[in-house]
């Protein structure tokens, strides 16, 4: 919700209610606060992507795949609507009542991301890639208890500051979606609220790469996690533990 009204703002304002940095700082607000609202109920299961990397790893039970899933895509869905609903006005004004997926008055983009006009579906896929390995890695690095984990309590800022990281260095050619729960409900919205099929013909076909390309990007990350960090880190000795322990006095 945060997130893409923050995108509404600066397309729908002509860049006097916000710039490029304005979205990127929406969305590491808005994963931040979901963190906080999640972290303690379900782990903050935000990013389908993440959700059945986890299941894959055998830390999440599969039978919870579903449930997580759908309370994400149903999250989405709603924003998108909200949204929608908020910038209602704003959207008629700027578009005259013609929705559309490209042009100079595109304003789909608002809700779901599309790569470049520059951009092949190839280079479009290593991008996401790419940029889902970062995210996935920069996780696990935080929460990391072995190696040099974030202080309790940070890791919430910490990978909201991470979202913010990526959309300032990685976002200009796709949009960094990275999660195929925050790209596919809020399409599937658009796509029923005025804006039609074009926006899973846009791109072209675009719409399929973040469900693809955001998966195997975290399983990439894993994958470097374990070879490169993980399995370097040194064992914390029981010794080490108790040097933190009160001594006892003996004789």
């Amino acid at each position: 919700l945060v997130g893409l009204s923050s995108v509404a703002q600066v397309i729908l304002g002509r860049g006097e209610f916000g710039q490029y940095f304005s979205i990127n700082l929406g969305f590491g607000i808005g994963v931040t606060l979901g963190i906080h609202a999640a972290g303690g109920i379900s782990g903050a299961h935000l990013n389908a992507a993440i959700t059945l990397t986890h299941c894959l790893l055998g830390s999440l039970p599969w039978k919870k795949l579903p449930f997580y899933v759908l309370g994400q895509f149903l999250g989405s869905f709603l924003a998108a609507a909200t949204v929608f609903g908020i910038y209602y006005e704003a959207l008629y004004d700027y578009t005259k009542g013609n929705f559309t997926v490209t042009g100079p008055n595109a304003t789909a983009g608002i809700f779901s991301t599309y790569p470049a006009p520059y951009m092949s579906l190839t280079r479009g896929f290593f991008v996401e890639f790419i940029a889902t390995t970062m995210l996935f890695l920069g996780i696990l690095v935080i929460h990391d208890e072995k190696n040099n984990a974030a202080l309790k309590g940070t890791q919430a800022l910490l990978t909201g500051i991470l979202v913010l990281g990526i959309g300032l260095s990685m976002g200009m050619n796709t949009g960094y979606s990275m999660n195929p729960s925050r790209d596919l409900p809020p399409r599937i919205f658009t796509a029923i609220a005025g804006w039609g099929l074009d926006v899973f013909r846009a791109g072209p076909y675009w719409w399929w790469i973040p469900l693809v390309a955001s998966p195997l990007g975290c399983l990439f990350g894993v994958l470097i996690h374990k070879l490169f960090i993980d399995l370097h880190n040194q064992p914390v000795l029981d010794s080490e533990k108790e040097k933190g322990q009160p001594g006892m006095e003996v004789s």
